[in-house]
């Protein structure tokens, strides 16, 4: 973990996403953070010692969810597939698709592994799987401003976590989709899902992996900023997708929000689905609102240890 001082700072961004403004100055008490996000060899160690179990590896009740199909009432999470023509970027379904069997263990669904993926981050972690973790490590999950002062890593006012260049002299600094999403992705940073932690270069603070790669849990309940009555933006939201288990009062044959609202905590960070093209959410103003019991393929998390 790294210690961060107590400070003050500009959080929010009014040159991107409506939800991000006004920039406000914050102050921040001292704390530790974790350097990468939690992995999957870490993640494993908590089950191995507790025996716990995901959100994504129990069926969810159809008492929960008024109208749940019975196709959907199994196990699983939400898996990214890349569409195989150019589609309407504005309907999430068509690369979001609910498999059977999909968990932290088999990220792509039934029949695949972990192999090779001990150093990636773990995924397919609801809300209430983080937070387990974290009080089994004697930790907390960090509060969204904590979050974006450690993404910042020293930087005021910047548009990236290294500076304002997406892509400073032409080198690639976070795991993030380059070309036509969700259709084309070159690959520029040699990833195509998740990546190692570690493998692109730490911001100021020596934190790794905290724009890009997978979006990360925090502890706030979504909200606009005070002052902000603008409506969110719904531009580019790569990960406004269906919930994985319907959404409480979701029905998960469709992508309509019912009449009883549930819980979204925010998420911070952007993941290897933002694009340039297509949710610039890879840097450490953007946030996005995330349903409690939902999972996917591109969400973490990592924790914090606060003093005093």
């Amino acid at each position: 973990m790294r210690r961060l001082h107590a400070a003050f700072f500009n959080m929010g961004s009014d040159r991107f996403y409506p939800e991000e403004a006004p920039v406000r100055r914050v102050r921040i008490d001292a704390f530790w953070i974790d350097e990468t996000p939690v992995t999957n060899a870490r993640f494993a160690r908590f089950v191995e010692q507790t025996g716990y179990v995901t959100v994504a590896e129990i069926a969810p009740d159809p008492k929960d969810y008024p109208g749940l199909l019975p196709e959907y009432a199994n196990p699983g999470s939400l898996v990214f597939e890349k569409s195989r023509v150019p589609v309407d970027t504005s309907d999430a379904s068509q690369w979001w698709h609910v498999q059977t069997g999909a968990d932290w263990r088999h990220p792509l669904g039934e029949g695949s592994s972990l192999d090779g993926l001990d150093d990636h981050p773990v995924v397919h972690v609801a809300y209430a799987d983080a937070e387990a973790f974290a009080v089994w490590s004697g930790k907390s999950l960090p509060t969204e401003a904590e979050w974006e002062y450690a993404a910042r890593g020293g930087l005021e006012n910047a548009d990236y976590a290294w500076g304002d260049e997406l892509v400073p002299g032409g080198a690639m600094m976070a795991n993030y989709w380059q070309g036509l999403f969700p259709f084309a992705n070159q690959m520029l940073d040699g990833y195509e899902r998740t990546s190692p932690v570690r493998h692109y270069p730490a911001n100021g603070y020596g934190l790794f992996d905290m724009i890009g790669n997978v979006w990360e849990w925090t502890a706030d309940w979504y909200a606009l900023p005070r002052h902000k009555t603008a409506k969110a933006g719904n531009q580019g939201d790569c990960c406004f997708a269906p919930d994985a288990r319907g959404g409480s009062k979701r029905k998960r044959s469709d992508m309509t929000m019912a009449d009883t609202p549930i819980g979204r905590k925010v998420l911070k960070g952007g993941s290897h689905l933002c694009a340039e093209n297509y949710c610039r959410r890879y840097r450490p103003a953007a946030r996005h609102p995330q349903s409690i019991d939902s999972s996917t393929s591109h969400i973490g998390f990592r924790c914090v240890v606060r003093e005093g």
